[in-house]
């Protein structure tokens, strides 16, 4: 988020530095690059449901940008996403949500069995049912990172690689923004704090492509997981949610992530591990990220608490606080993200923030 914000602020002309020891090495190291508007709309985040569409809107025309820009290949993929119940009570589960997100007009298609295998062959008998989200594509964060960073180098950003422990240590010329994850809320006293979460990287046999296109969520004896096929025979497996700060990676997790993947795709049990890793979710206490002026410290700009949504909310929360930081306006889009919902000292609505 940071370094998306921080291009497209060197585009308009200002001048920009990002301070970060190590740039990209927080949630977006670890995630899995989902850009999920669909299958990530849940009971009770309306709001948070609208941006995410609005933001996935926005991720071919940036992705073909950046990768202009930068000259990295993105992995970006527009395959879609299916959606899987392994069993009569999984697939039940899956159905109630299904439900929920075409009553807000979302794009999720139900299949039958036989369907689901017409797309992807290697699933497993058992499978009892599934769906279709075309608009749910994915992208290589990594990948994404390393765009950005060489993107914002080209644009004139500068990189100094040291952390700020209190916002007091920058030298301010200018309007800070505040894309630090899980650190944000050392920095603003707001409440963002971290989700772990724990994911495995396998890889192919033979390095070729994966047996299988689609994004796969799946529903396994009530538990979740998600299979993230890359062209370079990758496939990413996750993730545990756990309301804890430490990045240990345990034999449990792994356990429970390879016995749910190889029962919806019984193939992978062939495929060779070769990374478990643990990172940091920056959760807020509705899962919404905070979007705009700190409380109090109007030159300040918060872009944090992402939680599950950092890459594909990355265009639109980098066009909407370059925008805010330009013309002094907040977006309308901006009203249900305030940092301010978490304090009783609110801006008042339509009034500049500087």
């Amino acid at each position: 988020t940071g370094l998306a914000v921080a291009w497209r602020c060197a585009q308009r002309g200002m001048r920009v530095v990002v301070r970060d020891p190590a740039p990209g090495s927080g949630a977006s190291g670890v995630a899995a690059g989902m850009l999920a508007p669909v299958a990530e709309a849940y009971f009770g985040e309306r709001e948070l449901t609208g941006l995410l569409v609005a933001s996935a809107a926005r991720w071919p025309g940036f992705a073909a940008e950046l990768t202009a820009a930068s000259g990295v290949d993105l992995g970006y993929r527009t395959e879609g996403t299916l959606v899987v119940g392994l069993t009569g009570d999984d697939l039940a589960e899956a159905r109630r949500l299904w439900a929920y997100q075409q009553e807000l007009g979302l794009a999720i298609t139900p299949l039958r069995p036989g369907q689901l295998r017409d797309r992807e062959p290697l699933l497993a008998p058992r499978v009892r049912g599934g769906a279709w989200a075309p608009g749910d594509h994915q992208v290589d964060p990594r990948r994404l990172v390393d765009a950005l960073r060489v993107a914002a180098e080209r644009a004139g950003v500068t990189i100094v690689p040291e952390p700020v422990r209190q916002l007091s240590d920058v030298d301010r010329q200018g309007p800070v923004v505040v894309a630090a994850g899980c650190a944000t809320a050392g920095l603003t006293g707001l409440p963002v704090r971290p989700v772990k979460g724990q994911l495995l990287r396998l890889r192919t046999p033979d390095g070729a492509a994966p047996g299988f296109r689609h994004v796969i969520r799946g529903y396994v004896d009530g538990q979740q997981v998600y299979l993230v096929p890359r062209a370079d025979g990758e496939v990413v497996v996750g993730a545990t949610v756990e309301e804890r700060a430490d990045r240990q990676v345990t034999a449990d997790a792994v356990l429970r992530l390879l016995r749910a993947a190889v029962e919806l795709v019984p193939g992978l049990a062939e495929y060779e591990l070769v990374e478990a890793a643990a990172g940091l979710r920056p959760g807020t206490p509705d899962n919404a990220p905070a979007l705009g002026p700190l409380p109090g410290r109007p030159e300040v700009v918060v872009a944090a608490g992402h939680h599950r949504h950092g890459i594909v909310l990355t265009p639109l929360t980098a066009d909407l606080i370059t925008d805010l930081i330009s013309t002094g306006v907040p977006d309308p889009q901006l009203a249900a993200f305030r940092p301010d919902r978490f304090t009783t000292d609110r801006i008042v609505e339509g009034q500049p923030w500087s």
